[in-house]
């Protein structure tokens, strides 16, 4: 399952992050590397961009970077 797909409230851990180039390091230098718990907290009117909180602190990601990390639901 890939984090654009993580419901509203869901608790998750990463368990990889695709993506190439800058994509993958921008997303990696975000603190969103695998083995680290997070939750979908908000989501946009329309649906995009979401809300995640991790490591202490929340991180907004565009539907399309959140399809590049894949998750496992707790």
């Amino acid at each position: 399952m890939t984090l654009d797909q993580l419901p509203l409230g869901r608790e998750a851990v990463i368990t990889r992050i695709g993506g190439v180039g800058p994509l993958r390091l921008r997303l990696l230098d975000m603190g969103l590397i695998p083995r680290t718990a997070l939750t979908v907290h908000k989501t946009a009117p329309m649906g995009d961009p979401i809300e995640i909180t991790l490591r202490g602190y929340s991180l907004t990601l565009r539907l399309e970077d959140a399809r590049s990390v894949e998750v496992a639901p707790q």
